[in-house]
């Protein structure tokens, strides 16, 4: 099996339950946040539908440079907006996936501001943790968030206390 074939079914199956977060996201309240601190619950979402574009990038570039690159802080106006985003994302990604061969994975993916260097990793552990598991940690935040917007959480690896 190739590398690029674990991936595949990871992202797939985590974007059936990052999906399922996203469709409750109550967008008559986007910008309701927590804490002064807090991204807002619309900030938070888009970013999570948005967070899967890193796939493309660390397939695409071996050496990311935070200087060259300027990011804005954008929320998706609607749920159909923020969806049809995650939907883009995704599809996007799974088929920068299927290019990517298993010597692609082990090349050597580099973030940087300028002279500071971040990280130097391989792509593989580059895509599992910049895409993967920070989607997974968005997403349990998001999960917080409803619960506080009295939103029905739904389930993740298996049914939530809304569920039953």
């Amino acid at each position: 099996m190739a590398i690029k074939d674990t991936f595949i079914a990871e992202l797939s199956n985590d974007a059936k339950l990052t999906r399922k977060m996203l469709e409750r996201v109550p967008f008559d309240q986007k910008d309701w946040k927590p804490h002064p601190k807090s991204m807002s619950v619309g900030r938070l979402a888009t970013h999570i539908a948005d967070n899967l574009y890193w796939v493309i990038d660390i397939s695409q570039l071996d050496d990311f440079d935070f200087m060259k690159k300027q990011f804005g802080p954008p929320v998706a106006e609607s749920s159909e907006a923020l969806l049809a985003l995650f939907d883009r994302n995704l599809a996007a990604a799974l088929a920068e996936l299927e290019k990517m061969s298993d010597e692609d994975f082990a090349k050597p993916w580099v973030v940087r501001r300028g002279e500071q260097v971040f990280y130097n990793i391989p792509k593989g552990a580059a895509i599992r943790g910049w895409t993967l598991n920070h989607n997974i940690h968005h997403r349990g935040q998001l999960s917080v968030f409803l619960r506080l917007l009295d939103v029905p959480v739904p389930g993740m690896y298996g049914p939530s206390a809304d569920e039953r």
